[in-house]
């Protein structure tokens, strides 16, 4: 294990790392793999196998193993539970204590890790990819990412990212980002329907035609008065003298549903997401279409970080096949 020596102290030839002679089995932590000392003083630190296993962007199951063996390597015992809390032992201590020591481990530089900005639909990041990019989080702490919602095609078009998720009208993936990008990948067509809370409607009662709607209160989110496929919806909402809410926000726009008795346009696979909503077929001759895209910056596409972030969308899309269909 190579360490750093002391500031002050560097090219002294007489210089000897600090020992206690009372415990020679001190001295094997100046030969201990750079890893295993790491993974020991990070678990230390975190006093979560969980946690230091997310920080080092490792399994769990493998750091445990690698801990034992230095546990068995040294003949001593360095962690205990008292409860569910992990603390070291005395001579976890005294190991922790001689590792910073010898490496000044609280001085040495954080590894810089690339930041990943990820431009991606309001609606796709909400519904969709939010859980999967919650569980890549969870297992990796280190990290850096940077998540742009894009609520309009204005965003779209001034954004600067390395992975771009967007939705686009038609079979095109027009408008798409300003900058140079890999060749577009169409993920998913989204159909909309408008939406009611179930618990807010009997079955016999639900609306069958657009002129049904009329005794219930409409919420619009306000990005999708300027999508062209959703013209049929946006003139009925721009007809209505009374009875409808316009919202800023996607998120409160679903509350408003789910809890006010309004009925809102959402994508078909709401219903899928929450088992609490239902479509309202029907009301309009003409589809409401979107089609979702994926694209990434040309100048960093090699990236594995990037690359794989790419592969949690595609795996997020094709495993949620069905609710497309």
């Amino acid at each position: 294990m190579s360490f750093t020596e002391p500031a002050g102290r560097q090219g002294s030839a007489d210089y000897r790392w600090p020992q206690d002679k009372g415990e020679p089995w001190l001295a094997q932590a100046a030969t201990l793999d750079s890893e295993v000392a790491q993974y020991f003083l990070v678990s230390a630190r975190c006093g979560c196998f969980m946690q230091a296993a997310r920080s080092l962007n490792v399994r769990s199951t493998l750091l445990r193993k690698q801990l034992a063996q230095l546990e068995q390597q040294l003949k001593r015992a360095l962690f205990s539970f008292q409860g569910s809390a992990l603390s070291l032992t005395r001579e976890g201590q005294q190991l922790q204590a001689q590792l910073i020591a010898l490496a000044h481990e609280r001085k040495l530089p954080v590894i810089e890790q690339p930041l990943v900005r990820l431009a991606v639909a309001e609606s796709i990041l909400h519904d969709i990819l939010g859980r999967d990019l919650i569980a890549l989080l969870r297992r990796n702490a280190s990290l850096r990412l940077e998540i742009i919602a894009l609520d309009s095609e204005l965003a779209l078009h001034a954004v600067s990212a390395d992975v771009v998720l967007w939705l686009a009208h038609g079979d095109t993936p027009h408008p798409g980002p300003a900058f140079a990008t890999s060749e577009p990948q169409r993920l998913a067509r989204l159909d909309y329907l408008p939406h009611i809370a179930k618990r807010y409607s009997r079955v016999t009662a639900r609306p069958e035609s657009a002129d049904d709607l009329t005794d219930f209160m409409l919420v619009q989110w306000e990005h999708d008065r300027r999508i062209d496929s959703f013209r049929p919806w946006n003139q009925l909402v721009d007809q209505r003298l009374a009875g409808v809410v316009q919202m800023q926000s996607y998120e409160l726009m679903l509350e408003m549903i789910r809890c006010s008795a309004c009925i809102g346009l959402l994508p078909m696979y709401m219903s899928r997401f929450d088992r609490g909503l239902v479509a309202l077929p029907g009301l309009f001759d003409e589809p409401m279409q979107l089609q979702a895209w994926l694209a990434v910056n040309a100048e960093s596409q090699q990236t594995a970080e990037v690359q794989t972030l790419v592969e949690l969308i595609r795996r997020t899309f094709s495993e949620r096949a069905e609710w497309f269909e």
